[in-house]
This record gives structure tokens, C-alpha cells and sequence, in this order.
């Protein structure tokens, strides 16, 4: 049954996510050999939790242009691997030091400081491993473009370059940011990663420039949206329905976008984002309709 057979978006995003789930269990290393601690460590952070969004616009994308599923859900993986990467390393002591994550302790306290920073990275290595084997297109053009635009969406000119005006921004003090400054880190911080997820399924389906370019633009908007209704659920969210530790960008001086527009003005913004995300999907037709619902889901999630 293809994602495109669901019409009502938590059904379709309860598919995605059992999908993905599947195939990342069937990529991720396992056994009893020397790194076995290793393997463990892998499975325990990245598979078992989380809404599996980015996986879903992959999914989503994908059918847009007709790609077939193996492909699609090896993307959406090599995505997710990134994604629980780089939550590995930011629950560290060094970034934002927390111990819970998707309700359960944190990688780093469930095994080790040293084990969680190698999980991580190994993470990231089986994202590109993935992506660049001919499995994933036949067309090595396509695993190339695939490859470059994950790394660059995850690098320093990316989530990893966002992180680090993250840590700037605190260390500086957060009240010397600016709306334009913020909009920017979490660009890169959070939006890079949706971004590519958005548009991965229009380059494995090779859809031409104008097209790539709805969806850009619609993930630009949702990615804004997608982190102003985050900074809300750190103000009024609560551990037990976010998996983590509510109110830590408050407490360490973070500014955000609730801290700078208030919390009425944010909840505006971020539907105001909303709505000019799903704008972007017109060309797309009635086809695009479950991307549409994700742009409801992501300013009314709790999560």
C-alpha cells in the first residue's frame, strides 16, 4: 500500500513512520562482535520513537513524481539517520545537556559520553553510505546530487552551522538577538534538514526546476513554522507530552522566537507561515494534499 492511498494525514504519518522504521532496522549494523555496545547504541537512539516527520515529506515528495517506494524510504532513512545523529550530540553536556529524549534517557546516560559521541557519528556515516549505493537510483547522477545536498543541509553551511550560532547566541546573550538573526540559526539549525526532506523526492524523480522550487519554498515556510511552534511547546509544553525537559531555552538565556515576538505574536507567525507553506503547493494540485495537512498538523502538534 503506497502513502498515497492514505487521505487523512495521521493515518499517512503513522504509515511513514512504520515504513521508515522498517527499513532503518534492516540498515542498521547489528551483532555480538567487538562494537556490538556500538550497534546498540545506534538502534537505541534512532529507532523505537519520534514522529518520523522529516520521513514523511520524503514519502510525501516522492509520490509527487512517482518514485518508487524502495527508493523513497531509503532516503527517508538516510535522513532519520542524520536526524538522530545529530539529537545524540546535542543532548551532550558540551551542547544542550539534556537527559531525556523521546521519554527515555538520553543516549549519553543511557550508555556513555564517549559510546553516544561514536554513535552519533557512525549515524551520519550510514546516512551517506546509504544514499550513495545503487539500491537507493539507479541513476548515479541522482545518488551524487542526493549526497551532496544531504551533506550540505548537515554541515556548517547547515544544521551543524546553526548549532553553532545556537551556542554563540547563548554564550553572547540571547537578548541582543535580533528576529532576523534568529529566523537565520534556525534556518540552518532546523529548516536545512526539512528543507532536503521536502525536496529529496523531487530529485529522485528528477522534476524540473520550477517544481524543485515550490517545494523549497513551501519547506522554507514550514521549517519556520515547524521551529516557532517548538520554541512554544518549551514555554507551555510539558515533559511528559514533549519526551524532554520543557523551559532549558528560558533558563539559559536562549533567545527565541517566542522570547522576542511574545507568545501571542509567535502563535500568529507560525500559522501565518503556515498557510503561506501550503500557498507554495498550488501547482501540485489535489497531489499534494497530504503535504497541505502537514502544515495544519505542525502549528497544532503538542509533541
Amino acid at each position: 500500500m503506497p502513502l498515497s492511498s492514505h487521505r487523512q494525514f495521521d493515518l499517512a504519518l503513522a504509515f511513514a513512520a512504520e515504513s521508515v522504521e522498517q527499513t532503518m532496522d534492516r540498515l542498521l549494523p547489528s551483532g555480538d562482535e567487538g562494537e556490538a555496545r556500538l550497534f546498540e547504541a545506534m538502534r537505541y537512539s534512532s529507532l523505537g520513537g519520534g514522529k518520523r516527520l522529516r520521513a514523511f515529506f520524503v514519502l510525501a515528495s516522492a509520490t509527487l513524481f512517482k518514485v518508487g517506494a524502495h527508493s523513497a524510504l531509503r532516503t527517508a532513512s538516510a535522513i532519520e539517520f542524520v536526524h538522530a545523529y545529530s539529537l545524540i550530540h546535542d543532548d551532550l553536556p558540551a551542547m544542550d545537556d539534556d537527559d531525556l529524549r523521546r521519554g527515555k534517557p538520553s543516549c549519553h546516560k543511557q550508555f556513555d559520553e564517549a559510546t553516544a559521541i561514536l554513535a552519533g557519528d557512525a549515524l551520519q556515516a550510514l546516512a551517506f553510505e546509504v544514499l550513495a549505493h545503487e539500491d537507493t537510483h539507479g541513476d548515479p547522477a541522482v545518488r551524487a546530487t542526493l549526497v551532496a545536498e544531504l551533506a550540505r543541509a548537515a554541515g556548517a553551511h547547515g544544521m551543524v552551522g546553526g548549532q553553532m550560532l545556537d551556542l554563540l547566541a547563548e554564550s553572547q546573550g540571547g537578548e541582543e538577538r535580533s528576529i532576523g538573526a534568529i529566523t537565520r540559526l534556525q534556518r540552518l539549525k532546523t529548516g536545512a534538514l526539512i528543507s532536503f526532506s521536502c525536496s529529496a523526492g523531487a530529485v529522485l524523480g528528477k522534476a524540473s526546476d520550477p517544481m524543485r522550487a515550490a517545494l523549497s519554498a513551501f519547506a522554507h515556510d514550514l521549517g519556520l513554522a515547524f521551529q516557532i511552534t517548538d520554541d512554544l511547546l518549551d514555554v507551555e509544553g510539558n515533559a511528559v507530552e514533549l519526551g524532554k525537559t520543557p523551559g532549558k531555552d528560558a533558563a539559559a538565556g536562549k533567545a527565541t522566537f517566542v522570547s522576542i515576538l511574545g507568545v501571542e505574536r509567535a502563535h500568529a507567525q507560525a500559522v501565518l507561515l503556515a498557510r503561506q507553506a501550503s500557498a507554495h503547493l498550488d501547482s501540485f494540485g489535489g497531489a499534494a494534499d497530504l503535504l497541505r495537512q502537514a502544515t495544519d498538523f505542525v502549528v497544532a502538534r503538542r509533541t
